[in-house]
C-alpha cells in the first residue's frame, strides 16, 4: 500500500490496523476479506476480520506469523473504497410478496428489513433536515444501505452510505429505555436496537425483525459487508 494501515500486536494471535476514518475502514476491509478468501500463504492463518470505526482486528490461529502476515499486510494493493449501491431519491423499492416475511434477504448477501416509521423524533428529524417527515422516510428507504461494522450491543450493526441529508446529530439526552427495534440515525450512520437498551439516537421507525438470536447461524442479521434496505411497510406494494 502506498499509505498503509498502522499495524500493532494485538495479543499473541491478532493483529490490529489502525487507519485514519471510515472511509479506509470500508476499502481496507474488503481487500482484506478478499486476500483472506482467496486463502493463499499467511492469509490462511486468519479466523477473522473484525472492522471498527478506525481500526480493523485480524484474529488468527495459535502459531501464526504475525510478522509474516504484517508483511503480506503491506504488500496488498492500495484498497479502493467500495462503491455503494444506490437509488435515487424519491424511487421506490423493488416489490416484494404481499406477504413478506419481517425481514429476509434480498440477495447477493442483501437484507430487507420492514419498517413502521412512527418513531418518536421523526418529526425533528424532518425539522433538522428541512425535509417533511415523508420525505425523510423516502431518503431512508431510497437508499442501499451497507453495514460498517457492529458494536454497541450483540447484532447492532452500523449502517453508511444513506442519503447524506439524513444525518443528524444524536440527541443532547439520551433515553434510559429505547424499545427493540427502534430503527434510528445519528451522523452519518443508520441502525437497529436489537434489544431494549439506553441510547441516543434520533427514532425514526421501528421493525419486527429479530436482529439477534444466539440460537441462529449466524446469531446476527447484520454482519459487516451486508447491504440492507428498508422498505415502509405502509406503503403500497
Amino acid at each position: 500500500m502506498s499509505t498503509g494501515p498502522t499495524i500493532l500486536p494485538a495479543g499473541p494471535d491478532a493483529l490490529l490496523l489502525e487507519v485514519a476514518g471510515l472511509d479506509e475502514v470500508l476499502a481496507l476491509d474488503a481487500a482484506l476479506r478478499a486476500a483472506v478468501d482467496g486463502g493463499a500463504a499467511s492469509w490462511a492463518s486468519v479466523t477473522d476480520v473484525v472492522p471498527a470505526a478506525r481500526t480493523v482486528l485480524l484474529v488468527t490461529r495459535p502459531g501464526t506469523d504475525l510478522a509474516a502476515l504484517a508483511a503480506a499486510i503491506r504488500a496488498l494493493p492500495t484498497p479502493r473504497h467500495p462503491d455503494f449501491v444506490r437509488v435515487a431519491c424519491g424511487s421506490t423499492p423493488e416489490k416484494g410478496p404481499t406477504s413478506a416475511p419481517k425481514s429476509h434477504e434480498v440477495g447477493d448477501g442483501g437484507v430487507e428489513i420492514l419498517v413502521r416509521y412512527d418513531g418518536a423524533d421523526l418529526e425533528q428529524v424532518a425539522a433538522l433536515t428541512g425535509l417533511t417527515p415523508a420525505e425523510v422516510v423516502r431518503a431512508h428507504t431510497s437508499t442501499l444501505w451497507r453495514v460498517a461494522f457492529g458494536g454497541f450491543v450483540p447484532g447492532f450493526g452500523y449502517l453508511v452510505g444513506g442519503d447524506p441529508r439524513l444525518q443528524v446529530p444524536r440527541r443532547e439526552s439520551p433515553r434510559t429505555q429505547v424499545p427493540a427495534g427502534s430503527v434510528a440515525l445519528a451522523g452519518e450512520f443508520t441502525g437497529v436496537y436489537p434489544r431494549a437498551s439506553p441510547g441516543g439516537w434520533q427514532l425514526i421507525g421501528t421493525t419486527d425483525a429479530v436482529l439477534w438470536d444466539p440460537d441462529r447461524n449466524p446469531p446476527a442479521v447484520l454482519t459487516p459487508g451486508s447491504r440492507v434496505r428498508f422498505v415502509d411497510i405502509e406503503a403500497p406494494r
